[in-house]
């Protein structure tokens, strides 16, 4: 029987094997810190007792203050193509690593701010966040989870007390604890590439390879296959974004994980009616992030970590880049495999059939069907009353009947395991945010209750099983910063 630690047992290795970067620093004060929600589920992951993090130290811990003696709190150095544009020094603007702990399953995780004040990072930010943007990654890393798809995840989300300003006013301040397998990027490397030294680079590199993939230390070239092992990781990663209809919405290269979750929701959401144009950041005017792009956008910054690598793969510059190039060829035949079979399973074929696959999303995009509900209602021989025109959807059913097993409840059973029927719908997120912001967390605690279990049909949720009324104005989200 596991005993639950009274505090975390922090550990430090990044910042001790990798000192060059991050910069030791402090969160900002907290007047008033109050927890708004904790994840007692994660918290026992961990190994801590969850009534410590609900005491006043813990909740003051939780926001970066009271830390035990030996602990000291980092901002990360990284770069990153924002939007495809460079920018050279980004890092931790307004969050802090406090520490690594090794959890009851011996993984090792990172214990992280967001949210906690300026740092030499900020580039002008004040370094703060509101309860809004914070309860939404709270929310939707817990939905990702649900869906079992790589993601980091929060552990709290405490309110600071004061109010920090923004364009439409101020708002209520919060602090984010986020736990992710680590907080390396296709970014860390870039900025440890661009410093010249190939021994920070190494070591950065040695660190990866220990953390994420022990098993490329033995391999003749350990930097090429850590390479290949961080694409297949981001193609099975995007590849399940994309048969759920998520939309990440900031794929920049610093939101590019080495570990193969999901970081950073910022300006996400889930698909309704299914296109591939589907944009909802505030900021992507020209679509580079839209969903039918993720799986390209996620292969180009790979390509971006592959020029960052290139001086540890081979000393010729040449022989470096057709290496890595062959690798990262491997990226398109990885994520379609892994969309192929998703597909096939959401289908409940036994093979992968790209065809009626394409046909069908076609028939989808051209008559806006919603892209949850399809799935779901296919299961239970609904679908056809989704479409508007269902003369082409019967065309399309009839090929897909001939390929089905023979056992049609087994099929359907099966579905139902890989097509959920709850995600967080839009306008459900943005009621809950809009209550919990003015105080009212009741709607959230609802919405994370749905959304945790989303492939459980349960009575009396049935409004949360559809998109937005008719004539709800189109979705669209902000980064919150």
């Amino acid at each position: 029987m596991t005993v639950a630690r009274t505090w975390f047992e922090f550990d430090n290795s990044y910042a001790r094997e990798l000192p060059s970067l991050s910069v030791p620093w402090t969160a900002a004060p907290a007047p008033a810190p109050e927890l708004l929600v904790l994840n007692e589920e994660l918290a026992a992951e961990l190994g801590i007792d969850a009534a410590v993090l609900r005491e006043p130290t813990g909740v003051s811990a939780l926001v970066g203050h009271g830390l035990p003696d030996g602990v000291t709190p980092v901002a990360q150095a990284y770069a990153g193509h924002q939007f495809g544009g460079y920018q050279p020094r980004l890092g931790d603007g307004r969050a802090l690593l406090l520490g690594e702990v090794v959890d009851v399953a011996g993984r090792r995780r990172d214990v992280h701010l967001k949210g906690s004040g300026r740092t030499p990072f900020a580039r002008g930010g004040d370094g703060k966040a509101a309860v809004g943007p914070m309860l939404r990654e709270y929310l939707i890393a817990e939905a990702m989870h649900g869906l079992g798809i790589p993601t980091t995840r929060a552990l709290s989300v405490v309110a600071t007390g004061e109010q920090v300003q923004r364009e439409w006013g101020p708002l209520r301040g919060a602090v984010l604890c986020r736990v992710a397998a680590s907080h390396l990027r296709v970014g860390t490397f870039q900025y440890a590439a661009a410093s010249g030294d190939r021994d920070v680079l190494r070591a950065l590199a040695d660190h990866a390879i220990a953390r994420h993939h022990p098993e490329a230390a033995a391999a003749a070239d350990p930097y090429l296959e850590l390479y290949r092992r961080v694409v297949h990781a981001q193609a099975g990663l995007v590849a399940r974004w994309m048969l759920v209809g998520f939309v990440h919405g900031v794929m920049n290269t610093d939101n590019t994980t080495i570990s193969g979750e999901t970081i950073d929701y910022g300006p996400c959401a889930f698909m309704d009616a299914y296109d591939p144009a589907t944009v909802f950041s505030s900021i992507d005017h020209g679509g580079r992030y839209a969903f039918g792009n993720q799986p390209a956008v996620a292969q180009w910054n790979l390509a971006r970590l592959a020029e960052a690598l290139l001086p540890l793969i081979d000393g010729n510059g040449d022989a470096a880049v057709e290496a890595a190039t062959a690798v990262l060829g491997e990226f398109a035949d990885s994520y379609q495999r892994h969309w192929a079979e998703g597909m096939a399973a959401k289908l409940g074929l036994t093979a992968p059939d790209p065809v009626l696959v394409t046909d069908l999303l076609e028939l989808m995009r051209a008559q806006r069907v919603d892209f949850t509900s399809f799935f779901r209602a296919l299961s239970a021989e609904s679908a056809r009353s989704l479409f508007t025109e269902p003369e082409p959807f019967d065309a399309w059913a009839a090929r897909r009947e001939a390929l089905l097993p023979a056992d049609r409840p087994g099929v359907a059973a099966a579905m139902n395991r890989v097509n959920p029927v709850y995600i967080p719908r839009n306008h459900h997120v943005e009621d809950a945010l809009a209550t919990a912001a003015a105080g009212d967390m009741a709607p959230l605690r609802r919405l994370l209750d749905v959304v945790s279990k989303p492939y459980q049909e349960r009575p009396g949720l049935e409004d949360h099983a559809g998109p937005a009324p008719v004539g709800r104005a189109p979705h669209v989200t902000y980064c919150g910063t």
